[in-house]
């Protein structure tokens, strides 16, 4: 293998690919990066078994050959290099890797690519198209409520069903709920659902910022891997096995109270809560009346505050204590200007909506408020 590419263009794929190297393993191949020449571009692959990543690089390649390096110690060399051209040349009988850029001279020994695990890569033809903006916006609404508790890993993941023309995203901690519809581009033959880690999907919310083309989303037969095609880049992960919540249940059907209210204004009324709420579980109060909202915390050894916001209330007065640190997170993923709260009693699930966008829902449990 011989060729050559800018620095810049080397060092952001090798930041896309690198998420994937895992911190520790026990295979030192998956501590690499693989390079390999692919159609007169540079393809770059790594992998932790559960998530692979792969990216192509443009390069004018002069012979063809793969090769693979320690991971680390290339990307902290290469991010290290002046912006300029990067020639790099194999050497197939001593496995190593020979780099040069500017005044810079490096050496990587390496191991073959015949032992990189086998990344797959979509079939031409396969899947569903949706609109990028549309997948990232979803991916922001609903990833944020994926569990982090493994002892629950289907909670960890994000339930992703395809029916129709319509892709539903949806996660629960047990604690909040997130759901959120995208269209697809052309309509599903058949529906069905899989699992998603969150993780693979904050991943892909992290390359996907700047692609304007559609996404392409694909499994493999049985469902057991799911695959985002982005233009250069091929995001694979591992699918979760087990049966996701019945999470449409747990959304309330009507309420007796609804709050219309500036997004920005009740965010950062929550920030400033959120000060106090930090000796008192995160526990903060709505108290609601008409024509107002207050957002207050009360902590017995930093203080007390509160904000008091002007509102359009329908229906009954009431107090309802939530765990701001959820309320920042949903509120901070909206776009919308205005949200909408719905709520029943102090005990009872509370709805954020975006008002004039009805493809997404959030559910929040209450906390218990007590005596002051």
């Amino acid at each position: 293998m011989k060729l050559s590419c800018l620095q810049e263009n080397l060092s952001k794929g090798l930041s896309i690919v690198g998420r994937a190297v895992p911190s520790r393993t026990t295979m030192p191949i998956l501590g690499n990066v693989l390079l390999a020449t692919d159609h007169g571009q540079l393809k770059l692959a790594a992998t932790n078994l559960e998530l692979s990543v792969v990216h192509w690089v443009g390069a004018r390649v002069e012979t063809d050959g793969a090769l693979t390096v320690p991971a680390r110690n290339f990307i902290d060399l290469v991010n290290s290099l002046p912006p300029d051209q990067v020639d790099l040349t194999m050497d197939d009988e001593a496995l190593s890797l020979a780099l040069s850029c500017g005044m810079v001279n490096a050496r990587f020994r390496g191991i073959a690519a015949a032992e990189f695990p086998v990344v797959p890569e979509p079939e031409q033809g396969d899947g569903f198209a949706v609109e990028a903006g549309d997948l990232r916006t979803g991916l922001v609404q609903v990833t944020f409520a994926a569990s982090t508790d493994e002892s629950h890993p289907v909670l960890t993941g994000v339930l992703a069903e395809f029916e129709g023309s319509t892709l539903t995203l949806a996660a629960a901690d047990g604690f909040r709920l997130s759901m959120r519809r995208i269209p697809l581009i052309h309509p599903a033959p058949t529906p069905f659902s899989v699992i998603i880690p969150a993780r693979a999907l904050s991943e892909l919310m992290r390359i996907i910022g700047g692609q304007e083309e559609p996404v392409n989303i694909s499994t493999t037969h049985p469902h057991n891997q799911i695959l985002f095609k982005l233009t250069d880049t091929v995001l694979n992960s591992q699918l979760i096995d087990g049966n996701f919540p019945d999470v449409r249940r747990i959304i309330p059907a009507a309420s007796r109270t609804t709050v219309v209210l500036g997004r920005e204004e009740i965010l950062q009324a929550c920030k400033r809560a959120a000060i106090f709420a930090r000796d008192v579980a995160n526990i903060v109060t709505l108290s609601i009346q008409p024509g107002r909202i207050t957002v207050s915390a009360d902590s017995a050894e930093s203080g007390q505050g509160s904000t008091e916001l002007m509102a359009n209330v329908e229906g009954d007065g009431l107090d309802i204590a939530f765990n701001v640190r959820f309320l920042i997170d949903v509120f901070s993923a909206l776009d919308t200007p205005q949200v909408a709260l719905e709520l029943n009693a102090p005990t009872n699930p509370g709805v954020i909506k975006a008002v004039g966008d009805d493809d997404f829902v959030h559910v929040v449990m209450p906390m218990h408020l007590g005596r002051r």
